[in-house]
């Protein structure tokens, strides 16, 4: 007989029950002291996101920034160890022990535009792909590409700080449109001001969607009004995409060179496995310019400066496009209850604290300017209460009294952290 199985407290020594989508099948002989729930045919793997890892042991950027009595919960890295197969896919290939120069991986290109034909509905070539060591390097390299003659970049802030730098590396004018507040504290695009940002000499947009700090995933509408409007003043486009996997119910991401030609041919978008799969530190990202003539440009920009891709990066990347999806799916389920505790307990314990659900990312943007910590939550919270967060003022106009906060973490480690924030807001409340 076999059945659909949940595993919990998976060991390593059955991972060759599953195949590589987590998928296998029941075989009584092989199970000891499991947990098992029976229905259906086949054999799901749960995976474990609450499993706390010791990061302070290892190089993590992020467990070292603060005193080791500060909990970090800032820069957009999870706490979560990567997909099983990823691990195992860059295993086999250490195991092989020559690490050469790499040509390009055999069948990537191929497990990318299935990704997103499958997930977006966007069939892409193969030949519209450009391999990239970052998201952040691709758009700098790519406004140095676009914005000559001294055309401006336009951004949408509040916007994660590398934004804010591409005019200056550029050596072009930086224009910045704020978003603005709508309903229960959601973003929106102010066409007025988007507009008006357009006329300064602009020669390229720069989209952040699904967006870095403030959590909108942007919809079909808005998207297309905002493409037209570049393309009535022949501005190019550049999107960052790169949260665009971590979209929860509710939302759904549309890349915006997937809503028709002509604005692909103005449009370059820019994605990565880094955020989706946890894999920042292997430096492999993409471009999708469906342009040649921009395609060429690109290149061009790359002047020697820009090189190729780790080799370990692209072995992860073709792990997680092909086999990571069952992965992914539990991991959003367990972000977006993650979510869903951080808004409940920030409206319910947090007076006067604003919280803008995020329909996508990990990331939540707290507004405390209407609280007594207002002029700097970031400093208040990393000597009271011992949480280190990211301050809002490096995200540009409207980040003044706000802080960003990771909830990608097993949900312990959130629990503290916004427990030792509340302690140091009811302690300063009592004076």
């Amino acid at each position: 007989m076999s059945a659909k199985i949940r595993i919990l407290n998976r060991s390593q020594n059955h991972a060759a029950l599953f195949d590589r989508n987590g998928i296998g099948r029941y075989n009584p002989q092989r199970f000891g002291n499991y947990h098992l729930m029976f229905d259906e045919v086949t054999l799901m793997q749960a995976f474990d996101f609450d499993h706390v890892i010791d990061r302070r042991s290892s190089e993590s950027i992020k467990w070292h920034a603060f005193a080791e009595d500060v909990l970090p919960m800032w820069v957009a890295d999870m706490d979560f160890a990567a997909a099983p197969d990823i691990i195992e896919a860059l295993q086999q290939r250490i195991s092989h022990g020559v690490f050469g120069y790499p040509a390009e991986l055999k069948g990537l290109k191929e497990s990318i535009m299935a990704w997103l034909e499958k997930r977006y509905a966007w069939k892409i070539q193969a030949e519209e792909l450009i391999f990239l060591p970052g998201v952040v390097v691709g758009f700098n390299l790519v406004t140095q590409a676009i914005c000559a003659d001294q055309r401006g970049v336009v951004i949408q802030t509040p916007v994660y700080p590398p934004f804010l730098n591409v005019g200056k590396n550029a050596g072009v004018p930086l224009l910045s449109s704020k978003l603005i507040k709508g309903k229960n504290d959601r973003y929106e695009v102010d066409f007025d001001s988007f507009n008006h940002s357009l006329d300064q000499n602009a020669g390229m947009f720069l989209l952040c969607n699904p967006h870095n700090p403030v959590g909108r995933v942007f919809t079909r509408f808005e998207l297309e009004q905002m493409a037209e409007n570049c393309l009535r003043r022949d501005v190019m486009i550049c999107a960052d995409e790169i949260h665009c996997d971590l979209v929860y119910e509710g939302s759904h991401h549309i890349p915006l060179a997937s809503l028709d030609d002509e604005i692909a041919q103005k449009t370059v978008t820019l994605m990565a496995p880094s955020k989706t799969f946890n894999i920042p530190g292997l430096e492999f990202s993409f471009a999708v310019v469906q342009n040649p003539e921009l395609r060429q440009r690109i290149h061009q920009a790359r002047r020697g400066l820009v090189g190729g891709v780790n080799l370990m990066g692209m072995v992860a990347a073709q792990a997680a496009y092909q086999y990571g999806e069952v992965w992914l799916e539990q991991l959003l389920a367990y972000l977006k209850s993650n979510r869903d505790w951080l808004y409940q307990t920030v409206g319910e314990r947090m007076k006067g604290v604003q919280m803008p659900l995020p329909q996508g990312t990990y990331l939540a943007w707290l507004n405390f300017q209407s609280t007594p910590v207002g002029n700097d939550p970031f400093t208040f919270f990393l000597k009271e209460a011992k949480v280190g967060l990211n301050d809002g003022c490096a995200f540009g106009k409207g980040g003044e009294g706000h802080v960003r906060l990771n909830f990608g973490c097993p949900r312990s480690l959130l629990e503290e952290g916004v427990n030792r924030m509340i302690a140091a807001l009811e302690k300063n409340q009592r004076g």
